[in-house]
Parts: structure tokens; sequence; C-alpha cells
């Protein structure tokens, strides 16, 4: 690390949590006469260390669970280490979670001062920065207005313009940035370009994988409390999708050979033995309904390599694939696959029928893979994925299977815009306009 001094050191940190599978299990435990245990320990981060330099932004990332949080957490005191040391040279600014510290009952305007006051500014270095929180969370006369009445957007305007307005020498974030609109978003990116002139620090967590490449000088990957490696985003980004994909330490499958999507993920499944789906990063509360004509036994999402991933790259082609068991005789099934934002706004989608793919008769008994492979064109960000497999019965619309949200996908991009889609823009500009003299 060639940034200068270190503002924060992170050295062997752990944290362990006791796991009780009842509750009364501490109280048997606090009156044992033989000091039997009854919990078993969980870490939620083990021996991880490294630095950062003054000036310098680093990203963390890893799978839910890798222990991002708590190391942000660890490192802003809010939490207290089982074992190791943390030393911080520089006055925090965290928005770790969104309003934490502020007071539903007091207005915005009094969380203005309470945070800022917490944080370690006087009322009046707050009054000289309080025109430029106003100014970035431009939300009007609601700030004389409890915070309680606030939308979700709202809230992560007052509470960002609050962390990033008063002159923080160190910067830490957790994910603050997926809320809010992509006008709000450019302007928070803006202000960390700012930041990073003026020689600040910033350590930030994020899924926006786009965001991490961007912004960030080193990346530390973070994997089931452990720090799996770090170094240049890239190469980091390239790691964590092996570990998406369930490679152990981070050592991925090699990647599945480039035959058709379907032939190799068989070829693939008969090596291991394992459901395709075991890979990627399920949702457990999916919704599955249907009528029971069909069941879709297991369904993957592969990146251009055919690496099954919850991860893509934006620009790059990609496959959904599903297998589906059919119980009684039928003609052309429809199958289907849908895209929707995390409120359940269908994006895009696709199904056999539009294709105008003919899928043929089906015997009971039969097995079918089906491979969807796209030009991944949405922004950078989290999209919930939809399978289904339907068909019609004497004109009439039936509905064999559906899953709603099996999983998430998240799409990585450094390239900002506003809605979803890249719609592939060419600018073209001449400097021959005609002048007035």
């Amino acid at each position: 690390m060639a940034m200068g001094e270190t503002t924060i050191q992170v050295d062997h940190i752990s944290k362990v949590y006791r796991l009780y599978d009842k509750p009364r299990d501490r109280i048997k435990e606090a009156f044992s006469l033989s000091r039997k245990v009854y919990y078993k320990e969980h870490y939620a981060l083990q021996d991880v260390s490294f630095s950062v330099g003054r000036g310098e932004t680093v990203g963390i990332i890893g799978v839910n669970g890798a222990g991002k949080s708590t190391i942000l957490k660890i490192i802003t005191g809010v939490l207290n280490p089982t074992a190791g040391n943390v030393a911080v040279n520089g006055r925090i600014s965290a928005l770790l979670e969104l309003g934490a510290g502020f007071n539903m009952e007091y207005t915005g305007l009094e969380n203005v001062y309470l945070n800022g006051t917490m944080i370690g500014f006087t009322r009046e270095e707050i009054d000289r920065k309080l025109d430029e929180i106003l100014a970035f969370a431009d939300i009007g006369d609601f700030i004389h207005q409890p915070v309680k009445t606030y939308s979700s957007g709202m809230f992560v305007r007052l509470a960002f313009a609050v962390a990033i307005n008063i002159d923080p020498e160190i910067l830490i974030v957790d994910e603050a940035l997926s809320v809010g609109d992509a006008f709000f978003q450019v302007k928070c990116y803006h202000k960390f370009e700012e930041f990073k002139r003026q020689g600040r620090t910033i350590l930030f967590v994020s899924h926006d994988l786009g965001s991490i490449n961007k912004y960030c000088d080193r990346v530390i990957l973070l994997d089931k409390g452990r720090k799996l490696a770090e170094g240049a985003p890239k190469d980091m980004i390239d790691l964590y999708k092996k570990v998406m994909a369930g490679a152990e330490d981070g050592k991925a499958d090699a990647p599945v050979p480039a035959a058709a999507p379907a032939v190799a993920m068989e070829q693939a499944q008969a090596q291991d033995g394992k459901l395709w789906r075991s890979r990627m990063e399920e949702n457990p509360n999916c919704s599955s309904y249907g009528n029971g004509v069909a069941t879709i036994l297991d369904y993957c999402v592969m990146d251009r390599e055919h690496r099954v991933t919850n991860v893509l790259s934006a620009g790059e082609a990609y496959t959904v694939q599903m297998k589906v068991q059919f119980h009684q005789r039928i003609s052309e099934p429809v199958f289907a696959l849908t895209l929707r934002d995390k409120q359940g706004t269908d994006i895009c989608g696709t199904n056999t029928m539009y294709e105008d793919f003919n899928t043929g008769e089906i015997r009971e008994g039969d097995v079918r893979v089906i491979s969807f492979t796209q030009q991944m064109n949405l922004k950078g960000g989290e999209y919930l994925l939809c399978l289904g497999c339907t068909g019609f019965n004497n004109g009439d619309f039936e509905v064999y299977h559906r899953l709603y949200d099996v999983c998430l996908i998240r799409v990585a991009s450094g390239k900002m815009m506003v809605g979803f889609f890249d719609m592939q823009t060419r600018i073209d500009y001449s400097g021959r306009g005609e002048s007035n003299g």
C-alpha cells in the first residue's frame, strides 16, 4: 500500500457469537454445576487483518454472511471484537444502516444536529455546514417534519447528506447508495470523487460491483468470516464470482465446456452429482405454485463462460437454464423467464411461445432442459429471477409450475444510466455549427 500514512489498521480481528439451540439453554448453562457448555461458537469474523491508507477508497465484498457489515461496525465502535485490535487515525463519519442514530420523533433538522453531535462536531461546526447539508438532501420543507413521516428515499437523502457534508476525514458506508433515485446516486458518487480528490479515505461495502470496480483503489474479499484475498478490483470481482459459484476457498470449478449450455451442464452435474441450483444463491422463501402437470426440478444462471453464478457483467451474454419433468402427456408446453426489480415490478421477460419456438409433444415422465441465452443490457443492480412452465388445455391457459423470485441476480456495470436498460447510445459531436459572428 503506497497511499501515505495508515488511517485504519485492523489487526487479527475475530468476532464470535454464542448460539444456543433453545432460549432455556442459557439458564441451564448459568446454573450448571458441571460447567457444561450449551452453545455453539459462530465466527462472524476470524483473524481478519488489513490496513487502509490515507486517501484510499477501499471496497469490501463477499456473499451474504461473509462478515462485511460486522467489520464496519467494529471499526466504527458499534461492536466490540472478541479478539484483535483496531486503530483509527482520523474523524469518522459512518452510514451503516439507514437512520441509525436518528430519532423518529424529531424533525429532520433536529436530527441533523443530533447526528452531527454524535459524530463529534460542535453546534457551530454544524451551523457552518447546514446549507450544504440541506441542499444535498434536497427534501424541501420536509426538513421541518418528523422523520417518521419520511419516505425511504427522503430518509437516505438526509442521512447521507449529514454523513458526507460535515467534512469527515474517513467516510464509511454500508450499502446506503442502493436506495434513492438515479440522480441522487449520481450526486453521491460525484461527492465520492470529490472526496478522493481531496485525499479523504473511503471504506465501503456494496453489492454494486460496477461501483466497486469504478471507484475503489483496492478491494478486500471476505468469505465465511475470513479474509480470502485483497487486491485490484477486477481481480477480486473475478474471484468473488468463483466464490458465488460455490467454490471452496475461491478455487472455482473449471468452466463448463463451451458446448451447448444444456449439454455442458448435464455433463457437469453428472461429474459431481450436485444440482445446478446448489451453486446458486437461492431464495429460501420463493413462491412456488402450479397444477402439478410439471415440476421445475432444477435451474441455474450461467455467465458467458458457462460458469454458474449469481453475478453477471453488463453487456455480456448469459444463459438461464431450467430442467422440467412432466407428469402427464401434453403438447407444446411453454417455458418462461422474467426478471423483476426488488419491488416486484416485471422488468423484462420472454417465453418459448413469444420466441416462436416449438417445444413439441411431451410424454408422461419426460424431462426437458431449456436454455435461454440473452445479452445482459440491464443497468448495474440487483434483480429477481422468475421461472415458469405453462401451457394450454383445450384452449384454456394452465400454470403447470411457477417459481417466483427463485434467486437474486447481481449485474456489475461501471456505467451510470437512468431507468433499467442500456440502450447502447452512440453520440456524434461536431464543431462545425454556424456562429452569429
